[in-house]
């Protein structure tokens, strides 16, 4: 007898389903967190760092590294991994990744993370700070 698999979902409906479990934040929510203790996460590529700049603060741990980064219990964490109580906002360009990523960082425990609503994007239009990224300078929002 053969176990029948579940159909595909796609990336949609898969992001709308882990969103409905988030309690995403806007760019001003993100920063009142951050002045709350919660570590900000930016998993952005170098690329995009360095051609739109990198919020002051933020711990940078691109996509493919993140839950060896901040899971409290594992080998590889950074410092700032310290403990599966933290507040965790992660931030990509958009607003897509970053729901996914926090959605797996949830499953190891980090029951407080979330995203950043827009992402990158979405901090820098709302006129928040922003440091050029290494090698280049910050693009303005309006630019």
């Amino acid at each position: 007898m053969t176990t029948q698999r579940p159909g595909p979902t796609g990336i949609d409906t898969l992001v709308d389903r882990v969103r409905a479990g988030l309690d995403r934040l806007n760019a001003h929510q993100a920063r009142e967190a951050a002045d709350d203790g919660a570590l900000l996460v930016d998993i952005r590529y170098a690329a995009l760092r360095e051609r739109d700049g990198v919020i002051p603060g933020a711990l940078i741990v691109e996509r493919n590294e993140l839950e060896w980064r901040l899971d409290p219990s594992g080998s590889h964490r950074v410092r700032e991994a310290s403990g599966h109580d933290l507040r965790i906002v992660v931030i990509c360009d958009e607003g897509y990744a970053s729901s996914l990523a926090a959605e797996s960082l949830r499953r190891l425990g980090l029951h407080r993370a979330t995203d950043l609503d827009g992402g990158f994007q979405a901090w820098r239009a709302a006129g928040l700070p922003v440091e050029p990224g290494p090698g280049t300078t910050a693009r303005p929002a309006d630019g």
